[in-house]
């Protein structure tokens, strides 16, 4: 007898499936020029909401660029950019609602600010001083925000996507009308969290969207050598979910699906995949060389492709935004940036007392011991460690 959930047909000689059996089509809408395909159908955004799509993907590429720089000066520790891949972030986080969590790999930067997190905010995240959220206690750009519903970000790899999971079954749960969005590289998908996460979303039928950022490259690993199947969708499929493969360089793509992919999860609590086919123009990180795993004239192609480009077309096509307008926007996020980051770097360092708090709900003996012994090495060795908060 066939399983229930197993839909088949019978057949009486061998015949196996290979990986070309299922063709998956990709979404595209916008067109490199800014023009539309014919007979594509947009997604829903008036001028308020493409101009602020706009303006985050100048945020994101100024902000890139400074802090990249900054980086390279010694003035932060590390660094990671979204430059080439905002329309995937971006497109999809303007289909949310405001009380949609976030659980985001560590690009995704361009959606907490879609969100709101201020030029300040980021500035005293990524310097760990006294204002910073995190109170100083994570690597920079790995942002947090219990207020704008961004759950904090962890290093190692996928282990967000199960807690997607988790934190779309909690909201169903409590009845809330939200989703939860995870975003992850097709890097992430070859860790087992990812099947795990997949797997569980699928069988407790959790609202939750599964956004793969295919940008090509597992830090310097090729897809090629990642795997064999067709792409990260074919997954999707696998695990009985709604699954749709996007242009990641087509903000109206990618809006378009996301916006129908959260009101499918919220209809029928269940788990959608989208997977964005897009490329990262600058290094996997600060501690990244390129050069080493891939051509110029790779990243001279894709720069044609280049999303950002792309959607202001599209703008000054409808009549949304004047070329001057974009020009004036760079400078002024380029002088506020340099301007917030001046400030941040100069606030004085989260206090050390702060290491144990919110561990546990009183700070161990164990803890206690070991935050005094650091307090005298650190007294010790005075010039080796900045000034803490409160320290004269």
């Amino acid at each position: 007898m066939s399983n229930a959930k197993t839909k088949t047909e019978t057949i009486h000689r061998v015949s196996f499936l290979d990986k070309d059996a299922m063709s998956i089509p990709i979404l595209k809408i916008l067109q490199a020029d800014g023009t539309v395909y014919d007979k594509a159908v947009l997604p829903v955004i008036d001028q308020a909401l493409a101009r602020k799509v706009h303006d985050t993907c100048v945020f994101t590429r100024v902000l890139d660029e400074r802090m990249l720089g900054a980086q390279r000066q010694g003035r932060i520790s590390f660094y990671m950019t979204c430059t080439g891949e905002e329309a995937a972030v971006i497109g999809s986080a303007a289909a949310l609602e405001a009380e949609d969590v976030i659980l985001a790999q560590y690009r995704e930067h361009a959606a907490l600010r879609h969100r709101g997190f201020t030029t300040e905010q980021f500035m005293n995240q990524m310097f760990s001083n006294e204002k910073d959220l995190g109170k100083g206690r994570q690597m920079p750009i790995h942002y947090g925000t219990a207020q704008l519903h961004y759950q904090t970000v962890s290093s190692p790899l996928a282990t967000q996507i199960p807690q997607a999971t988790g934190v779309a079954y909690a909201l169903k749960m409590q009845g809330k009308r939200n989703v939860a969005i995870c975003y992850f590289g097709e890097g992430a998908a070859s860790e087992g969290d990812f099947h795990a996460g997949l797997n569980m979303a699928a069988v407790l039928n959790a609202p939750v969207i599964f956004f793969c950022r295919n940008n090509g490259y597992a830090i310097s690993t090729p897809t090629e050598e990642q795997y064999q199947g067709n792409g990260i969708a074919s997954r999707g499929v696998g695990y009985g979910m709604h699954t749709i493969r996007v242009d990641g360089n087509d903000m109206l793509a990618v809006m378009a699906a996301t916006q129908q992919a959260r009101a499918h999860a919220i209809q029928h609590n269940a788990p959608v995949l989208i997977e964005a086919m897009t490329y990262r123009l600058g290094a996997h990180s600060s501690s990244d060389d390129p050069s080493g795993y891939r051509s110029k004239e790779e990243e001279a192609k894709w720069q044609q492709h280049d999303p950002v480009q792309r959607y202001k077309l599209w703008l000054i096509n409808k009549g949304w935004l004047k070329a001057d307008e974009d020009t004036q926007l760079y400078e002024h996020y380029r002088h506020e940036v340099l301007s917030e980051l001046k400030l941040a770097e100069k606030r004085p360092q989260v206090g050390l007392d702060f290491m144990i708090e919110d561990v546990f709900d009183k700070p161990t003996p164990l803890l206690k011991k070991q935050l005094a012994h650091l307090k005298q090495h650190v007294k010790k060795y005075p010039k080796a460690y900045p000034k803490s908060a409160g320290e004269q």
